[in-house]
């Protein structure tokens, strides 16, 4: 039942995405270009999200547990430090220079257009590389016990 929750969710979110053009890389591009093309359509997207975030963190949190897992998954520290500023500012950069993120660009893959295709086998080469990166950075590192 959990896998088909998810996948569900995750239909509706791509659902989300095509309906309100996020899955066109100029409709984001045009929407940073406050001096040009500017289109601000994309503030509703974003403001009609951040209300159901608000409102479905509320409505779920207040629960004991979620309907299909044992606990809930949260993050385990809110500490802003370099790997959280720099994953962001590659994001906004990526975000900005393609047009793409993540949600967007993968549901996108259902026009096989090849800048989608592109675009999301880069990100994976760049999560793979990023985890290589992090597991060797983490073997090398010096544990507290060694002082």
């Amino acid at each position: 039942m959990q896998r088909i929750a998810a996948l569900i969710a995750g239909l509706l979110f791509g659902a989300g995405l095509a309906l309100s053009g996020m899955v066109n890389p100029m409709k984001v591009v045009n929407f940073l270009d406050l001096f040009g093309t500017w289109d601000p359509t994309l503030i509703f997207v974003m403001g009609a999200g951040l209300a159901v975030t608000f409102i479905g963190y509320r409505l779920v949190l207040a629960r004991p547990k979620p309907l299909y897992a044992d606990a809930f998954s949260l993050p385990e520290t809110a500490l802003i430090d370099t790997r959280l500023i720099g994953g962001s500012v590659l994001f906004g950069l990526g975000w900005g220079l393609t047009g793409f993120c993540p949600g967007p660009a993968i549901a996108s893959l259902v026009f096989g257009l090849w800048p989608s295709v592109l675009f999301v086998a880069a990100m994976a080469v760049g999560m793979i590389a990023t985890k290589l990166i992090m597991r060797r950075a983490s073997e090398g590192a010096p544990h507290v016990a060694d002082g």
